[in-house]
């Protein structure tokens, strides 16, 4: 379902339920009958004595046309803010509440506006979601056909072969990392992130994401450094994950060093590159790459803020946050060699966790 299926959806239930019997003819025949039936019951004993003047009939049948009248004013008048919120949820859109809506119809309007949001993130999720498959994962698995063409075509020699297989084997990484990234992506987007928290050795866990980051960090020709002592119950496997994260970030976009420390607030990773290019709250969003065509349609495609988003999302189910910031280099005295006139400013995240201790 989304937000255009949704006003289709309702107006079909709509007329299933309703039949012959819409609301607001419920309310006129219950109040025809409330204005009716007391006039009736008083002049019912005289009409069956026979003893009832001649207009008295005529009378009751205008008694009973005013009732009608009467009921279906009334019901209009009662069920206008209803009728209102149905036509703005079948247009597709909740307004603001209107002066005389009751109480139970502006609650009714903040959880249709709320299902109409709901409904149109999913949407743009799913549409960002294929537009990722075709564009992120459309170059490795291009690049893989043509070398598998290449080994099977024949004819290269022993050396070629082995650079072609390496470069394979390069691509089905990427691939598999993509492919990670997005189910990370799609679990940690839930509410409910089940996490496995136990009493765990920061530095340690620190010093396992420097070793998966060492490769990458030698072919930058990057310094990789590990800091700082502390424990704190955590799930270790995500808050590794979340290191990572943005430690390959930092090595993407890093001049000289990359720095994961274990500090008060919990765990940091500093890079000494340009930092943000916009605020993170608009970063650490899923699939904010750059837009991608498909069937004549523009989305927004790519994976280069699952990154930032998947750790987000995992300092959060751990009751913390991810904080950014720029910082001036580490000022003398702090035990570090003192900084070079004009000197980067380092790029700060900082993944805060409850309960970290010494």
């Amino acid at each position: 379902m989304n937000k255009l299926t949704a006003p289709k959806l309702l107006r079909g239930r709509g007329r299933r339920a309703s039949g012959w019997w819409p609301l607001r003819t419920q309310f006129t025949l219950v109040i025809f009958l409330l204005t009716f039936l007391p006039n009736l019951t008083i002049t019912l004993p005289t009409l069956l004595r026979g003893a009832a003047p001649t207009w008295l009939p005529l009378w009751m049948v205008a008694v009973g046309g005013v009732s009608a009248l009467t009921g279906y004013v009334l019901s209009g008048a009662l069920l206008r803010p209803l009728h209102r919120l149905e036509a703005e949820v079948v247009s597709g859109g909740v307004s603001e509440p209107h002066g005389d809506d009751p109480a139970e119809i502006r609650a009714l309007r903040g959880a249709f506006a709320g299902l109409l949001a709901r409904l149109g993130t999913e949407q743009s999720r799913r549409s960002a979601f294929m537009a990722t498959l075709v564009h992120d994962l459309k170059t490795p698995l291009i690049a893989t056909g043509h070398l598998t063409r290449l080994l099977t075509s024949g004819g290269l020699p022993e050396a070629e072969r082995r650079g072609v297989g390496e470069q394979m084997t390069a691509e089905t990484e990427r691939l598999l990392a993509l492919v990670g990234q997005m189910a990370d992506a799609h679990r940690y987007e839930r509410e409910d992130v089940q996490l496995r928290r136990v009493p765990t050795d920061l530095r340690a866990l620190l010093d396992g994401a420097a070793q998966r980051l060492g490769r990458r960090a030698a072919e930058r020709g990057l310094n990789l450094k590990v800091c700082g002592q502390g424990e704190a119950p955590v799930d270790a496997a995500a808050l590794e994950r979340a290191v990572v994260n943005l430690g390959e970030n930092a090595l993407r976009y890093a001049r000289h060093t990359v720095r994961l420390s274990v500090v008060g607030a919990g765990v940091q990773v500093q890079d000494d590159g340009p930092g943000l290019a916009a605020p993170l709250s608009d970063l650490a969003q899923p699939f904010n790459a750059q837009p991608a065509t498909i069937a004549g349609q523009q989305y927004t495609a790519g994976t280069a803020g699952l990154g930032l988003f998947i750790a987000r999302r995992i300092a959060e189910a751990h009751g913390g946050e991810l904080r950014y910031s720029r910082t001036p280099p580490d000022p003398p005295g702090s035990g570090l060699p003192p900084p070079a006139p004009g000197a980067p400013h380092l790029t700060t995240f900082t993944l805060c966790l409850p309960e970290v201790s010494p």
